[in-house]
Parts: C-alpha cells; structure tokens; sequence
C-alpha cells in the first residue's frame, strides 16, 4: 500500500510539474512573440551588384552604399565540399537545432567556469548571422539578444538560407565581406571553384581578419589552416589523402583587384536593375577582342578629328547581345570615354531606307525593278538634296538603295507615309522616334529623327529573322519571347539580296583584306554635318553595329559611313565570323520571277520592247501595265498631234513617243540631254482646255512665306505642264510678269500681303494658287 501511495504522490508532483513547465513555456513564447513583434529582425542586407558573362564569371561589380565589398553567393556556388568544410569547423549540428544549441552551451559554461575565462564558444552559425547583422560587445545581455535573434533567423528563413547568409556576410578585413568576394579578390575564383585548402585557410580569418591579412600573413594563415586541416584529419571529417593534398598546397594569394569589363553596358544595367546578380549575354573573349579592334581603330582616326566609335553585337540564333563597347576608351577622359555611345541618340543618316523599301514592297508599290525619278523636288518647300548633290534621272528601286539615294526614298515616303515608317519604328521600340512621332516629317528617312546604336542594331536584326523584330536580350532574364512582324519574308530576302552586292559605292575604297570575310548584308548612313558615321551589317549568325564620330557632336570633313564605319563593321565581322561555313539566307516559297518593262519596272505593255527579269510577291505586287510609251496621231509632216475628237480623216499617221512627266523635262534640259518631243496639238481642237493644266508646286499653295523685309530673297517660280506644252505665262496678282520656256524656273520677290500666283500655258490652260507673305526685319 505504502508503495502505491508513494506512486500517486509521484504522480501528481509530475503532473503539477509538466504544467508549470507547460504553463512557463507558454509565458516564454508569449514574451517572445511579443518580443518578436516589437523588435523584429533588421532588413535584409545591401549586396554589391555584380554582372557576370555568359559563363557566370564575374566582370563587373559594384560597391555597396557602405563602401563594401559584399557579393552575394547563389546557392550554386556553395559547393558540398565547401559546405562541410564550413560545417566541421563552425556548426557541425547546424542542420540539428533551432538556432541555439543547448549541449554547447552547457559545455561552454562549465569550460569556462573551471578555467576561469573564456576558452570555447557556443555560438551556432545562426547565431554568428544574428551577430553579424548587429555586431555588438560580447557580454551575457548581447549574447542573449544574438540568441533571439538566431531564433527569430530560424522562424524566418530556412537552414540553406541562413547558412547562405552566414557565407555572405563573413569579415575578411577591410571593405572585404562574404566568402564570395574573398574568393575572387585572393584567389580569382568563384565559390564553387575552391579546393579544401582554400576553403580552410578563407574559414580562419573572419575570426582574425585583422591579423591574418592574405597576401601580408600567408605564413601564419598556412598555419593556422594547417592546425585546422589536421583536426579535420583527427576527426576523420575528410580522407588521408585530401588532407596531405591539401596541407602540401602553397598559398601565394593576395588581394587583387575587381574586375572593371564592360563598363558602359554595366552601368546601363545596374541603373535599370535591383538585382545584386545581373547575368549578362555578353562573351568575354570576343568582347575584349573587339574593344581592342575599336580602340586601335579609333587610335588611327584622331588625325581626322574622329575621336570615338561604339559596337553593339547581336547573336542572330539566340538573339542574345554578346557584344557591346560604348567607346572607344572608357578610360578616355579627354575624349569623353565614359559616355556610352551605344546608347546616345543621334541621327541616323540613311539607314532607315531599307525599312522604308521593305515596307513599300510589301504595301505593293515597288519592286526591285521599279523605275523611279531622282530629280529635283520639292515637298511645301522641302527639297531634299542627294549625298553627292547630283542627280540621276531615272533609276531602278534597287540603284536607289544600293547607291543610297536621297529622293528615291523621301519619294517613295511620301507615297508610303511616314506615319506608316513611324509606326513600325515604334514597334522595334524606338524611343525617341515614338516622343516625336507627330514631329516627324519627310526628313526623317535622311536621318531627321533620333535613334541609337542598339535600336538601329536591334531593327536589322529583323532582315536576318525573315522580317520579324525579337527584341535583343541583354541579360539571362531578357526571354526573347516577343517576335512581331515587321516585314514580310519576301520584302526582306530582296532587301537582303540588295544590301550583298559589293559592287556599291559605299564599299570602302582601302579596304582590301576580303579574302577570308564572310558573306554578309550591310548599310551605311551619314548624319547631317557629318557627325555620325554609321554602319550595320548582318548574315545569319551576327548583326552588328557600328557608329563613329565625336560625342561633342562636332563633325569631321572625313566622317562618312562607307570609308569610316564600314572598314571597322568588316574587322569585326573577320575577327568574329571568319569561320562562317557560307550560309546564305534561303529564297521563299513565296516570291516569283516575272518579266517587266526594263523602262519602268512595270508588267509589260503592248508596246515595251525591252523586258528584264524581276522578283514580286503574288497577289501584293502591282500589275499595272506599263504606259511609258505613247502612241499619238501626227501629222504628215510630224508638226501637230491629234488626239481622238480632232484626228482628220487622213493626212495623218501614228507615231511612238515616251511619256515624260515635267519634272523629267526638266532634267533633260539642265544636262542638255536630247529627247523627242511630242509636238504641239491641234490648235483647233475643242478638248484641250478640258485638262492636262499646268501644277504650280512651287511656291506651295496656301503656304506662309517670312522675307526679310531689308535683304529680301526671291521665291522660285515652277509649274509641271503636259508634254506638248513648249511655254508658259507667269501671273501676279492678275498682272503679266514673265513668259519663259516650259520646264524653266524663274524667281520673283512678291510684296507683302496676299499674293494671287497664276499659270497659264502656250495651250490657254490655267492654274492660280496663293500664298501670304510677311515682310520681318532680322
């Protein structure tokens, strides 16, 4: 009985115990969570930003706010054999407790106790983490607040974060923190790459950052590492054979220095990203290739007062950006190194033409074939001028673009539209072009708008993926999923095929090392002044991009496209594609071979003779017979024409004559070119004041012309007339001015106020226009 008795006795003092101890557990985790809200953990930590190539290695890095060194390691970069190395030193039942480990400290206390002072720690490597994000005098009351916050750390966050954390916050002495960037500043290593020798001796000094300086202490940091590496041997924490291999490995690290590659491109992303890891595109070994290609090359220029040049390389398969220089010496501080020249906008001079020729092809008004006047015009008082100020007359779609004309393409603009130019830009995501869309005017196919580098690279990049745009990866995050389409396949093999041919005036004269250059596609462009130079070029593996000139926008008499920017564009296409197996883009399915008249461009008519072979897109080109000739009743002796009211019932015959619009007429006559006339009509005829009038386009109807009241400059006088027209009469403000030759131009200084403008032809057909004019003082 009396053990029964004592059974139950027990039993109660243990159940009164179990609720003490529960009800001063529950007291204690109700004091901690209250704790835990009033005093919650510190934010997280600033890392240095860090930008890495293709192969994850660092290039570029940045310092934090604090002026540290402090590059987060990935997950991985922790290698296993770094982690227990790590773990048998520091924590080896850091996957076992909650943050605090009880038996530790016990053993610690009594250590200490015996010995009188302090010879072991029990802080777990939560706990060093909670230390390190407040570091604090070691005492009992901070030891206790590191323990909350180690216990805060676990709630938080997981073993493999933590021990993260504790890697990337470890001291090493002076603005040097993390495991990571000990690793590259000694040893030019990631975390990964660590033998166990370097792993050790990188354990040692956080605990003596101070005294074990590498490069300074290496002597007493092999010792200490080898007392460490013995231990783990005693402990059989690794094999007989890592631990001789590692006691016999020399340290001859010291600190080195960050790596500084690409700098423009770096700072371009840091400013745009929040990320501590920034994983670029970018291929070292060929970037640092061309950076020394670019720098020698702007070397060179300096005696023309070309002082700067920018590349940027797309990879066509992956469309990653594997290149990128921003100048030609960051370095350069006289010069402007520091500016990133891939990235300034500028104008583009006559790169947008084939955009504007591919979009026209598609919209069914040119073929290669096309004939199209290059001659003086004018667009309400616009009137663009040629590269060579000389003008061409008649000239295929396909010499235009390969000799780059001028007014071809503001021609063949202002039957597209521009807002039609402008919307595609906008869809390759160019900036600027999409701020000053409703600026914009005719101009803008001869560089009259802003653009950079990279949009310019970007958009060719679509000739090389059968008209579609993919937007340019910069970095791993960067997924090319965006593809729209720019162009048709069709429009874009022609454009392709145009831009091949070398036999252009803008191949470079010197350049002589073609031997061994791939095949590739390329167009220039020069900026107004002279002040950007411009070359892009693509094949199926790279479009590249290359602008020289001055970020001082200063132009240079020898700044052009062809002879500056091209020679560089062919040096790197050399340096990076001189492998290339010779993969040409394919033909498509799609686009067929037809004759056309070789006078217009036009499907044949009844009377062209002369025909040539050219490509058109099914059911999208034009087939409008071509009427370029004309057959018309004449008189016996060839002095008048007749038309269908008037013809006689003989004494006449049918004669071929070319049509020639006004302004052709006009040419012929400023080269003293000889052509057929038709000759004048029937003067009897009924039908001839019925139409064909004369088309005053200059002054421009109902436009507003400021003259200088003291040095007033005449305004040109010109109408377009039918051909049979041989003179006109010129009209101002009803009163007869002048009469001169049709075809002619003439200038007059009107006065102020409305000025009525008439013309009237040898035929009496008339046209009137006004135009207001305002006298101003200057």
């Amino acid at each position: 009985m009396k053990f029964i008795y004592l059974m139950i006795i027990l039993q109660k003092n243990i159940i009164r115990f179990v609720k003490r101890a529960g009800l001063l557990g529950l007291f204690f985790l109700l004091v901690f969570l209250i704790l835990h809200f009033l005093f919650p953990l510190p934010a997280g930590v600033e890392y240095s930003t860090i930008i890495t190539d293709d192969r994850d290695e660092v290039i570029h890095a940045y310092l934090t706010k604090d002026e540290k060194w402090r590059m987060r390691s990935e997950p991985e970069e922790i290698s296993p054999l770094l982690k227990k190395t790590i773990l048998a030193k520091e924590d080896k039942y850091f996957y076992y407790h909650p943050g605090i480990n009880p038996l530790a400290a016990g053993r610690a206390f009594f250590k200490n106790m015996i010995r009188g002072k302090r010879t072991s720690g029990a802080s777990t490597i939560t706990m060093q983490v909670a230390r390190m994000m407040r570091p604090a005098k070691r005492n009992g009351w901070n030891k206790l607040v590191e323990s909350f916050r180690a216990v805060q750390l676990e709630m938080k966050f997981t073993k493999d974060e933590i021990f993260q954390l504790y890697l990337n916050r470890l001291p090493y002495g002076g603005n040097i923190e993390g495991v990571k960037t000990a690793a590259l500043l000694y040893f030019n290593k990631s975390p990964d790459h660590l033998s166990l020798a370097e792993i050790t001796a990188l354990s040692i000094i956080p605990n003596r950052p101070s005294s074990l300086v590498m490069g300074k202490n290496n002597e007493l940091i092999i010792r200490e590492r080898n007392r460490w590496l013995q231990k783990f041997a005693a402990d059989k924490v690794f094999t007989t054979k890592e631990i001789e291999d590692a006691l016999n490995e020399p340290l001859l690290a010291k600190r080195g220095e960050v790596p500084r590659y690409i700098p423009h491109l770096s700072y371009k992303l840091k400013k745009a990203s929040f990320s501590p890891l920034i994983r670029t595109n970018i291929n070292l070994n060929n970037q640092l290739k061309i950076e020394k290609l670019v720098k020698d090359y702007v070397r060179n220029l300096r005696l023309m007062q070309i002082r700067n040049a920018a590349v940027v390389v797309i990879d066509n398969k992956t469309h990653k950006v594997t290149s990128y220089i921003g100048s030609g010496d960051f370095s350069d501080t006289l010069d402007g190194g520091q500016v990133n020249g891939a990235a300034a906008v500028r104008q583009p001079g006559s790169t947008l033409k084939p955009l504007l020729y591919a979009i026209a092809m598609d919209e069914g008004m040119l073929t290669p074939k096309t004939v199209m006047t290059d001659v003086p015009v004018s667009y309400q008082g616009y009137a663009p001028e040629n590269y060579n100020r000389d003008f061409n007359g008649f000239v295929t779609m396909q010499y235009a673009l390969e000799n780059s004309l001028n007014i071809p393409a503001v021609k063949s603009l202002n039957q597209v539209g521009k807002d039609e130019l402008v919307k595609k830009l906008v869809e390759c995501h160019f900036t600027q072009v999409k701020k000053d869309q409703y600026k914009l005017g005719l101009s803008m196919i001869l560089g009259g708008c802003g653009t950079t580098l990279e949009e310019l690279t970007a958009l060719y990049s679509v000739f090389a993926n059968e008209g579609k745009f993919i937007s340019p990866s910069f970095t791993r995050n960067d997924i090319a999923t965006e593809k729209k389409e720019i162009i048709s396949a069709e429009a874009t093999y022609l454009v392709n095929e145009m831009l091949s041919k070398v036999n252009r005036p803008d191949f470079p004269i010197n350049w002589q090392a073609t031997e061994h250059m791939p095949k590739i596609a390329w167009k220039t462009g020069t900026s107004y002044g002279r002040r950007d130079a411009w070359s892009i070029g693509y094949n199926k593996n790279f479009t590249i991009g290359v602008w020289t000139g001055n970020f001082t926008g200063e132009g240079a008499p020898g700044l052009s496209g062809a002879e500056i920017a091209t020679p560089l564009l062919f040096k790197i296409f050399n340096t990076l594609d001189y492998k290339n197996d010779g993969e040409w883009f394919q033909i498509p399915d799609d686009l067929e071979v037809r004759q056309v008249c070789s006078a217009s461009g036009k499907v044949p008519g009844s009377l062209c003779e002369n025909l040539v072979t050219d490509y058109f897109i099914p059911l999208i080109s034009s087939n409008i017979p071509c009427d370029h000739i004309e057959e018309v009743f004449v008189s016996a002796n060839e002095k008048m024409t007749y038309c269908k009211t008037c013809v006689p019932e003989s004494g006449y015959r049918k004669k071929k004559f070319t049509r020639l619009d006004a302004d052709m007429q006009f040419y012929f006559l400023e080269k003293g070119m000889v052509y057929e006339k038709i000759p004048a009509h029937n003067p009897g005829c009924e039908k001839i004041f019925s139409s064909n009038a004369p088309n005053i386009t200059s002054p421009s109807k109902g436009s507003e012309y400021f003259i200088n009241k003291n040095n007033p400059e005449p305004i040109q006088l010109f109408a377009k007339t039918a051909n049979d027209v041989s003179r006109v009469y010129w009209y101002i403000n009803n009163r007869f001015y002048k009469s001169i030759p049709a075809a002619e131009k003439l200038f007059f200084v009107p006065g102020e106020g409305n000025v009525k403008i008439s013309c009237t032809d040898d035929k009496g057909r008339n046209a009137d226009i006004n135009i207001q004019v305002t006298h101003i003082n200057f």
